[in-house]
């Protein structure tokens, strides 16, 4: 369904016409679509991107990582991770559960 922008031209604010159910589900659909994939990207990276690194691969973290680079200036510190740090175990205390979740990780399944 396309939406038919002359409806809106030379009206002001006030005369617009409120879109229709269609017309509002129609770009919701699209909005949707839009954000869907960007939403499907960032799951995945977040599976393996350290969440303390930020867009100018700074690490952005309150304490010591091997990964950081501190050789440069002290106010920014580099962050050197090859963004293959698989974390999501590292919360697990129990050796069984430890190797539960790798067998998890390796089907493919995170649950």
């Amino acid at each position: 369904m396309t939406i038919d922008d002359s409806k809106l031209e030379d009206q002001g604010p006030d005369k617009r016409q409120a879109p229709t159910k269609e017309e509002w589900q129609a770009r919701l659909d699209r909005i949707t679509s839009i954000f869907s994939d960007m939403v499907q990207h960032a799951d995945q990276v977040s599976l393996t991107r350290c969440p303390y690194k930020n867009r100018f691969s700074q690490c952005t973290a309150k304490f010591r990582c091997r990964y950081q680079d501190r050789s440069g200036d002290d106010d920014v510190i580099g962050c050197m991770s090859d963004d293959k740090l698989d974390y999501r175990t590292a919360w697990e205390t129990d050796p069984d559960a430890v190797s539960d979740m790798h067998e998890r990780l390796k089907s493919g399944r995170s649950s």
